[in-house]
């Protein structure tokens, strides 16, 4: 056998598993054959452990005496050669340095190799002795990259990501809901930034802290309605603070739990929106997702588990802010979200969820499960606590808390894929509110609120996303307290289109519409405008 024509198969192999190392320390991307298997030949014993070597191929007994009598044939991570691929010099050279090497381990320990060999081997070494010196000095090259980012790496465990949002936006109309004053409608420019510090301790589990500094502010103060908040507000005068705080692992192949520290219900449940995104996709936290998911909680756990391939349930529990000199506070004692959720997959198309939430909110700084982006009632259906208030003492009173509020919440969610570029959303949730305090305790409401949402994913080009929301914000539809129901309608119409500049960069501008806000006919439609950039690093 030609031992020339033995090397044109063999520099391959070798360079295979040279180039895999070489990728990863230039971060280029590694092909999946060569992660298929998690426990890579790095020396044969037999040819027969090559799964596409056989005993009729014109090479067959030259590779196995290449592998029997000099051992310095390595095959793929999943067992194959590859005989037929081609290859340049270079790889041909890195195959005939493995064989070189093992070679020189064998005369070293006084073993028998024929003169034929090696006079070819000594040819084919001066031949190529240009490309061997440049494969020693790309591995001594990536040793030293090698021992470079280990002494400098962040982390061996954590990866640090990072997102900058800049927005110019502003509100404009006549005046603000249910006031004679007219709407701020001067424009801003804001800003809002995150670092994520995602960390995995099995490959498996992840730890995840998020910071957030910002100062876009609450758009409520300047229409007068809670229905114009955007999804990024941020009012935190740019001092960081933690966003998020979780830890989740995993249940087997299935499923996961979360642990939160500091988090909200939707991380725990699919919210089958189109364009549901990090706070950072649409511009109203109406359209971000249904207002089910936005109880307040902090603390607690969660799960989802997949029960089939179409099925999949999930739920969790989480209390309020953990005050210790508070004994109405903590998990127990305090406000809390409890949710379930069933979420099925008929088609790879079609999904929809069915959401049950139960809760309680004390009046302190919470709202129903509804309440967050609709009307003033339905943020506080029952008014103020007016036992809040002291008596005359000659001291300055405090300011008076929300009634207590215990309510369950219904909610639906779909979402149907038209085609790969058109998505059809949407939810529709009930609440039913009972007062705990006040002069009207034990008095009863029910909340309403829905949306249809239409995304165009790759509109225009891949990574860009447009969309359209329809909806009615929280709306109080009956209440036993007359004077807290809201009377007539309001629509939130919304349009965007994010468009991805890069991987790193996206601008998307967009228009929120409200009619009738606080769902009263006499107040003057709003209209907020903007244009927003996020810088991901």
């Amino acid at each position: 056998m030609n031992l020339l024509g033995l090397f044109l198969r063999l520099g391959g192999t070798v360079f295979g598993f040279l180039l895999m190392l070489t990728n990863v320390a230039y971060g280029q991307e590694i092909t999946e054959d060569l992660l298929d298997s998690s426990d890579p030949l790095s020396q044969l014993t037999n040819v027969s452990e090559l799964k596409d070597v056989a005993p009729t191929d014109w090479a067959y007994e030259a590779l196995r005496g290449l592998v029997e009598r000099y051992g310095c044939i390595a095959g793929y991570p999943d067992q194959t050669f590859r005989g037929s691929q081609a290859l340049t010099r270079y790889e041909f050279a890195a195959g005939l340095n493995s064989c070189l090497n093992q070679i020189e381990r064998l005369i070293a320990q006084t073993e028998t190799i024929s003169r034929d060999d090696l006079d070819t081997l000594s040819r084919l070494s001066q031949e190529f002795e240009a490309e061997l010196a440049t494969i020693g000095g790309r591995v001594d090259n990536l040793e030293a990259r090698t021992a470079f980012l280990e002494d400098n790496q962040f982390s061996t465990t954590t990866k640090l990501v990072g997102q900058a949002l800049f927005a110019v936006a502003g509100a404009f109309g006549d005046e603000k809901a249910d006031s004679d004053d007219s709407v701020d409608d001067e424009i801003f420019f804001s800003e809002r930034v995150r670092l994520v510090l995602d960390s995995s301790f099995s490959g498996r589990d992840l730890l995840r802290v998020r910071l957030q500094a910002g100062n876009t502010p609450d758009l409520s103060d300047a229409t007068g309605t809670r229905m114009a908040r955007l999804s990024f507000t941020s009012p935190t005068d740019n001092q960081f603070t933690v966003n998020q705080l979780e830890y989740r692992f995993p249940i087997g192949d299935k499923g996961q739990v979360f642990v939160e520290a500091f988090g909200f219900l939707d991380l725990f449940a699919p919210t089958l929106n189109p364009v549901d995104g990090d706070y950072d996709t649409t511009i109203s936290g109406f359209s971000l997702r249904s207002p089910i998911y936005f109880q307040s909680g902090l603390s607690g756990v969660g799960f989802q588990y997949d029960v089939t391939e179409s099925i999949n349930v999930s739920g969790g529990y989480l209390g309020g802010d953990p005050t210790a000199n508070n004994p109405n506070s903590g998990l127990f004692n305090g406000p809390y979200g409890a949710l379930a959720q069933l979420t099925l997959y008929p088609t790879e198309s079609f999904a929809f969820a069915l959401t049950y939430l139960r809760g309680y909110d004390d009046g302190s700084a919470n709202a129903p499960a509804g309440g967050f982006f609709g009307s003033e009632n339905a943020t506080t259906p029952f008014g103020e606590d007016v036992a809040a208030i002291p008596p005359e003492t000659g001291e300055e009173a405090s300011v008076p808390a929300s009634v207590p509020v215990a309510y369950n919440s219904y909610g639906v969610e779909t979402q149907y894929t038209l085609s790969p570029n058109i998505v059809l959303g949407g939810w529709a949730g009930l609440t039913q509110a009972t007062a705990k305090g006040g002069v009207n305790d034990g008095a009863d409401a029910d909340i309403l609120y829905w949306a249809v949402v239409l995304s165009f994913p790759d509109l225009g080009k891949e990574g860009n996303l447009g969309g359209l929301v329809f909806g009615q914000p929280s709306k109080v539809i009956d209440n036993e307290v007359d004077e807290f129901e809201d009377e007539d309608t309001s629509y939130a119409i919304e349009a965007f289109y994010r468009y991805q500049l890069n991987d790193n960069i996206n601008i998307t501008p967009g228009l929120l519409v409200i009619t009738n806000p606080e769902h009263n006919e006499d107040n003057s439609t709003d209209y907020i405008g903007l244009i927003r950039t996020v810088f991901a690093f």
